[in-house]
């Protein structure tokens, strides 16, 4: 008999191993690069208007690649200001990562990095604990938002941290994504465990218009080869599985019928294209630029 599903999450090390796979598969990465270079100059031209300082937060920076992009088009509009970069991030493993690429980039003069080992909500408490509201001319929460418990709350709390002229920008999947489709389907079957929750960008409107909220909304498209999941034991396939699910050893504890509809779903128009042979998840994401 099969063992019971666990989530992901509860083993940290292959959380990690299937992540770094999924980023080596798809184009999440590329295509967040790409907001970066064409979007996001327009995004903060006018975040440190008159400042000598600019204030950054980053929450759930994981190791630092898309961060430092950001912070690179910052500094190209701000030309001499001094960046203080603050980064909100869990995982010992990513911060380690974030340091060593900061140590071996060459162009971060005038940025000042303060990492701060815990998750979101930590963070929160941790600055009403000490009664500290410190503002911020610039917010960003790439992919994160799944791994906090009141999505409105926090969207809530950061936006409220942010300076008169500052901006929220969160990415995290589209809603009109391979994820959407999944999760919608088979949600209710993966192990989730109170250690994440599924939020698509298509859930945010309605929670910021409920906020009284301004914002814009961009897609961009993604897409992340799942091949490999086809090929009966083949370890990569297995860890994209395990991501694709957030189940840990999904090939080995799932329910065999359920492993046979999910494998069916991914090959399918809703989640999926196939070309070349090859299957390409459908792995767009959405952005949102919240106006303080």
């Amino acid at each position: 008999m099969a063992s019971p599903m666990r989530n992901l999450l509860a083993d940290p090390d292959r959380y990690l191993q299937s992540f770094r796979l999924f980023l080596e598969r798809s184009t999440e990465h590329q295509s967040m690069r790409e907001f970066v270079e064409r979007q996001l100059p327009a995004v903060v031209a006018s975040i440190g208007n008159g400042k000598s300082t600019i204030n950054v937060l980053s929450v759930g920076g994981g190791a630092g690649e898309i961060d430092l992009h950001i912070l690179s088009k910052i500094q190209a509009r701000y030309p001499g200001v001094t960046i203080n970069n603050d980064v909100v991030e869990p995982s010992a493993d990513q911060i380690s990562k974030y340091k060593e690429r900061v140590a071996q980039a060459s162009n971060l003069q005038n940025i000042k990095f303060t990492w701060h080992r815990e998750t979101a909500y930590e963070y929160e408490s941790r600055m009403s604990a000490e009664k500290k509201t410190k503002k911020w001319d610039f917010i960003h929460m790439i992919q994160m938002l799944y791994y906090v418990k009141d999505v409105p709350a926090t969207i809530r709390y950061f936006h409220s941290l942010l300076e008169s002229q500052g901006k929220l920008l969160i990415i995290l999947v589209s809603g009109k994504s391979g994820w959407e489709t999944l999760w919608k389907k088979y949600g209710p079957s993966f192990p989730l465990e109170d250690l994440c929750s599924y939020v698509s960008s298509a859930d945010l409107p309605r929670m910021l218009d409920a906020a009284g909220l301004k914002y814009q909304l961009y897609e961009l498209p993604s897409r992340m080869d799942i091949t490999s999941c086809f090929i009966e034991g083949d370890k990569d396939g297995e860890l994209l599985l395990d991501f694709l699910t957030e189940t840990l050893d999904f090939a080995k504890t799932a329910p065999p019928e359920l492993k046979r509809q999910l494998m069916e779903e991914l090959r399918k128009p809703g989640c999926s294209e196939i070309r070349d042979g090859k299957v390409f998840f459908n792995n767009n994401l959405g952005v949102i630029v919240i106006e303080p």
